[in-house]
């Protein structure tokens, strides 16, 4: 689990055409990521369009925001296209990334315990480091909340 003032673990992954982004190369824009469960589920499709909503806020603020899973890169433009989502989508297929940040955990859902991905936030200040973490998110108003928080640290 990082903690604020960590260091944010670098890391390279593909988005949704293919193109690679590595977490290092955005300074010293601040950056937001979201890791969500699945591509195409009530809860992460409801996330991604709010931070899709919330989009030309956070540009004019200059923080970059990506969402992260484990899903396909194929999965992840078929949600794009089909939620017209302009937030950019990283594949994490090998979960090194979802490791690093600790949001691979054990879960359950009816009595039933499995791993995945626990719904979390991440903001990086300019410098790379932990500015805030959003653990076990409850999506209603939480991109309001990430995007007053990352209005405070570019103020």
């Amino acid at each position: 689990m990082l903690n604020i003032g960590d260091k944010a673990p670098d890391f390279t992954l593909p988005e949704t055409d293919g193109e690679a982004v590595t977490l290092s190369s955005l300074k010293p824009s601040p950056v937001v990521l979201f890791f969500y469960p699945r591509d195409n589920t009530k809860g992460c499709t409801v996330e991604a369009i709010d931070f899709t909503n919330a989009k030309s806020e956070f540009d004019a603020a200059g923080v970059k925001v990506f969402g992260i899973s484990k899903d396909s890169l194929k999965s992840h433009a078929n949600f794009r296209d089909k939620k017209e989502l302009t937030v950019p989508l990283l594949s994490d297929e090998e979960n090194t990334v979802c490791e690093d940040y600790g949001v691979w955990a054990e879960k359950s859902m009816y009595g039933k315990k499995f791993f995945g991905i626990v719904r979390t936030t991440v903001l990086i200040d300019a410098d790379g480091n932990v500015a805030k973490v959003w653990n076990r998110v409850k999506v209603p108003g939480h991109v309001d909340e990430v995007l007053a928080a990352a209005k405070e640290l570019t103020a």
